[in-house]
C-alpha cells in the first residue's frame, strides 16, 4: 500500500477536527491516523470498504479450483 504523506493525521488532530479529516477522505479516498507517530488507523469511505470485502469472480474460481485439486481424492470418495 502506498502512503501519501499528506494523508497522515495525528489522533489528536483527528479528534479535534474530524470534519476536516472526513473532507480529506472525500478528496483522497483514505486517511491514516497516527498514534504515537505510528500508523494505527485507516479511515476510508464506506463504499470502498464494501468493495474490498467482495471477492471478484476470478479469485473465487481460482480458489475453488485449487481446493478441488488439493482434495481430489476426498471428493472422489464422497461422490461414490
Amino acid at each position: 500500500m502506498n502512503v501519501n504523506t499528506s494523508n497522515l493525521v495525528s489522533i489528536t488532530e483527528a479528534n479535534q477536527n474530524f470534519s476536516r479529516v472526513a473532507r480529506m477522505v472525500d478528496e483522497s479516498g483514505a486517511v491514516i491516523i497516527l498514534k504515537n507517530n505510528t500508523p494505527r488507523y485507516l479511515l476510508i469511505e464506506f463504499s470502498s470498504a464494501e468493495a474490498e470485502q467482495t471477492a471478484n469472480d476470478e479469485d473465487v474460481l481460482f480458489i475453488s479450483r485449487r481446493l478441488l485439486a488439493k482434495n481430489h481424492e476426498a471428493y472422489e470418495v464422497l461422490a461414490k
